[in-house]
């Protein structure tokens, strides 16, 4: 009860809080979706039967809220999380008493994670949510070491001023061999050149981990309108049946207008995760692609490049147009002629 109302008030904080609100809290519809996709048992015959899950591990966690919905899906769960904010890092501890979770039974650290990961002791771990900072500035390349880390070696560093792809490898490093990590992402990291373009051929050539990717509407999360994405890895990816596909979802449309946000129902949750965990296609909705294709396009990862927008456009008639346009002129012609008459009337 008391863990309730903390996040309620967190989340009215967070809607009025601008840019900053962001920093700290996902909207609870869009941890849900998360936490759901990583819990999709792609091995099992049953597809509805859910994952068990061991150990939980959010790199970027804020208040928590995302780790703590395991919680309520899965009993026997650890949480580990990193903050590099120290208040929003005490939000997170005081989050986790408020739910009645043990002091044994999570363990959130205060630190840099890219430059200064506390759990390397305790990984891997079964599942990783995370709503990293969107193109945030790291050291990159001005930092040598980075270069020899076992988490960014495989491959080039993330760009100094756009750390997403920096905060996937770390997560990927920390993955299970059986695991399933679901992360929202910038669009414009699914699509850039150089880098982040050589990363993104790493996942899908090198490793083939990457599962699905997910176009969510815009205005979901405080602090930004723009519309985001989720992409999903999964290690064990390669023992599955579709382990040379990669699925495309266009949720853009998937939301109801709440307040001067938009929102995700449980319906829309259910329809996206039931898309990925049976690997539907629909039109205009979901792609199945292939990893040449993939290659093909340069390793863009952009949902709308292979999905296809249905075209909502008013249909025009061009004959009945043209037929209407000429009665028109007709009338006019009509008319002309009457005004013509009726001023050599007056003139005479």
């Amino acid at each position: 009860m008391f863990g309730d109302a903390y996040e309620y008030l967190m989340s009215m904080y967070a809607a009025n809080a601008g840019k900053s609100g962001g920093e700290f809290f996902t909207p609870q519809e869009v941890s849900e979706l998360l936490v759901e996709l990583t819990l999709i048992d792609f091995n099992n015959e049953n597809k509805d039967v859910r994952r068990k899950i061991g150990k939980v591990y959010d790199p970027c966690c804020g208040s928590g809220s995302l780790l703590l919905k395991y919680a309520k899906l899965n009993e026997g769960v650890k949480f580990y999380g990193q903050e590099i904010n120290l208040t929003t890092y005490n939000l997170a501890r005081i989050n986790m008493f408020l739910h009645n979770i043990g002091y044994d039974k999570f363990d959130i650290k205060l630190g840099d994670t890219l430059l200064d990961p506390k759990h390397n002791d305790d990984k891997p771990f079964d599942a990783i949510v995370s709503n990293p900072p969107y193109s945030t500035k790291w050291e990159g390349k001005s930092n040598p070491l980075l270069a020899n880390d076992e988490r960014f070696h495989v491959t080039q560093l993330a760009p100094k001023g756009k750390a997403d792809f920096a905060f996937v490898l770390h997560i990927l490093h920390n993955l299970s061999s059986s695991g399933t990590a679901a992360i929202v992402m910038f669009p414009g990291t699914l699509y850039r050149d150089h880098a982040e373009q050589d990363i993104r051929k790493y996942l899908v050539d090198n490793v083939n981990v990457v599962d699905s990717v997910i176009q969510l509407p815009d205005n979901l999360f405080f602090g930004t309108s723009i519309s985001t994405c989720i992409i999903v890895l999964r290690k064990n990816k390669n023992n599955n049946d579709n382990a040379n596909g990669i699925l495309f979802v266009d949720a853009s449309k998937e939301f109801v207008k709440s307040g001067i946000k938009n929102k995700l129902t449980n319906a829309n949750i259910k329809k996206i995760v039931d898309t990925i965990r049976f690997k539907k296609e629909v039109t205009y909705f979901s792609k199945l692609v292939s990893r040449e294709e993939v290659k093909n396009k340069n390793y863009n990862l952009s949902v709308n490049t292979y999905v296809e927008k249905e075209d909502t456009s008013e249909k025009i008639d061009i004959k009945l147009l043209n037929m209407q346009i000429k009665e028109i002129v007709a009338k006019i012609e009509k008319l002309r002629k009457e005004i013509d008459e009726i001023v050599l009337e007056l003139e005479e």
